[in-house]
């Protein structure tokens, strides 16, 4: 199961940095690849705003 980013991303750019397996896309909310990501959880566990849950 992959994480999701919701619409309370702010843009920081933390999670990107996080992403072991470069899931994460920047935009004015980010995305995450649910074909890439590994559910491993770093992405979420740094976001400022708790922006990122499981899908």
């Amino acid at each position: 199961m992959a994480y999701k980013i919701s619409d309370d991303c702010t843009a920081c750019g933390t999670c990107i940095d996080e992403c072991p397996v470069e899931a994460i896309s920047e935009g004015d909310i980010y995305k995450i690849d649910p074909e890439i990501c590994t559910d491993c959880g770093s992405c979420a566990d740094v976001c400022p705003v708790e922006a990122i849950h499981p899908e």
